[in-house]
């Protein structure tokens, strides 16, 4: 089974080029990448400046997968006007559900039947922190705001429970996120075995996201893709060690300010796969 985690920075180009079709371009790393389960962070769900597209959808129908879940984090664009999720909103927009409205966060699409999907709502930092974005191919700061986060949780057929996450970039505040899903995930009735957890966590200390029980599965930098100088993307496992599991390794290629983390784990997905 490979497991994918990647933040897409919304299918941006980096350097950002308009004459780049980013739709184009995210359909062939997504195909590059060859997933059975591939979770993702900030994704677009028909917002303009990525071209109106369900981002989730796209990358289902590219893989050919029918499992696809979405899992806002905000309604509207997060660099203009948007609202937090409130309890009569549909929180998780699947590709057996209705359409949602527009909006930004997480993402799962899996090639192997899901049986259930769960999500875990998390509150925003009160306070924002000055970040570094690429620019006209320079890194400039700028005074960001946060906002509200989530875990989404593929339960699969096969058993395995793939959560997926982007926490806060306000320090230690994320790490109280992180402490929430781990939490949470004993609470979804799966063997810790058969649980991966992975994301942009936004914690450059590998031994920090681990804590006590969860081993940090996957290593190598990740931020920036043009040049990783940290790694902020994980997978955690409370049983598997590195050497468990076969990660691969990719470069930069166009897209995103995160390079992909991938694995694969040693198990049989012949009878489950359906893609």
């Amino acid at each position: 089974m490979r497991v994918t985690s990647w933040n897409l920075l919304h299918g941006m180009a980096i350097p950002p080029d308009p004459a780049v079709d980013a739709l184009a371009l995210l359909e062939a790393e997504i195909l590059n990448l060859k997933s059975d389960v591939i979770g993702v962070q900030e994704v677009d769900y028909f917002l303009e400046r990525s071209g109106n597209h369900n981002q989730v959808g796209n990358i289902a129908r590219v893989m050919g997968a029918a499992n696809w879940a979405f899992a806002p984090s905000l309604f509207g664009n997060p660099d203009e006007k948007w609202r937090k999720p409130e309890a009569t909103d549909l929180k998780i927009v699947t590709d057996k559900s209705q359409e949602g409205e527009a909006g930004y966060g997480i993402g799962m699409v899996s090639q192997l039947p899901v049986k259930e999907w769960h999500r875990l709502d998390l509150k925003g930092a009160p306070i924002g922190v000055f970040m570094m974005f690429p620019v006209d191919g320079k890194l400039k700061r700028f005074y960001v705001r946060d906002h509200p986060r989530s875990a989404l949780a593929a339960h699969l057929e096969n058993g395995w429970l793939i959560i997926n996450t982007h926490l806060s970039f306000v320090p230690f505040f994320n790490y109280r996120q992180l402490v929430q899903i781990k939490r949470w995930s004993k609470k979804l009735g799966v063997p810790k075995e058969k649980i991966i957890l992975m994301g942009d966590m936004n914690i450059p200390f590998a031994k920090v996201v681990a804590g006590r029980n969860w081993n940090v599965i996957t290593t190598g930098k990740t931020f920036p893709s043009w040049g990783p100088k940290v790694q902020i993307d994980y997978m955690l496992s409370q049983t598997l060690k590195p050497g468990d599991v076969t990660q691969s390794s990719y470069t930069h290629a166009g897209m995103s300010d995160h390079l992909p983390l991938q694995i694969d784990l040693e198990i049989e997905i012949s009878s489950t796969h359906s893609g």
